[in-house]
């Protein structure tokens, strides 16, 4: 009744969307998303298996799937695809030649995957802070 009266009713539910992050070892996929849900950095361990964090926005919910980047892990990323969304790679500018051209074989590998070929990619160049890290144009 006190919705009816005062043209009230309960805000609108936000649209939900599922993203899966992806990257290697050591990218900063786990600090970015501590960043985004505004945790502490202090304390942050690198993800073994996968993590899920709901990141919320004013008009949506982010509901982020962090899969693990070691060697053993990744060749299970695409069991953790179904449902997805959209795609977060996280990459290291500042890694070495064979770290980058490991990451370059698993964005390729990514964006042929018949399950994530047609959504949005985002890929985050991070470590642009660190003095090797590679521009934008020679990642």
């Amino acid at each position: 009744c006190f919705r009816a009266l005062c043209c009230k009713g309960p805000p609108p539910p936000r649209p939900e969307y599922d993203l899966v992050c992806i990257g290697l070892t050591g990218s900063g996929k786990t600090s970015l998303l501590s960043q985004l849900c505004s945790e502490s950095p202090e304390n942050i361990v690198s993800t073994t298996g996968f993590s899920i964090k709901a990141v919320p926005f004013q008009n949506a919910i982010l509901n982020i799937k962090e899969l693990g980047g070691t060697d053993n892990i990744r060749k299970y990323w695409s069991r953790y695809y179904q449902g997805s969304q959209g795609v977060i790679f996280v990459l290291d500018s500042a890694s070495s030649e064979d770290d980058l051209e490991t990451a370059r074989n698993e964005l390729h590998s990514a964006l042929q995957h018949p399950q994530l070929c047609t959504l949005p990619f985002l890929i985050l160049a991070n470590h642009q802070d660190k003095p090797a890290a590679r521009s934008i144009q020679e990642v």
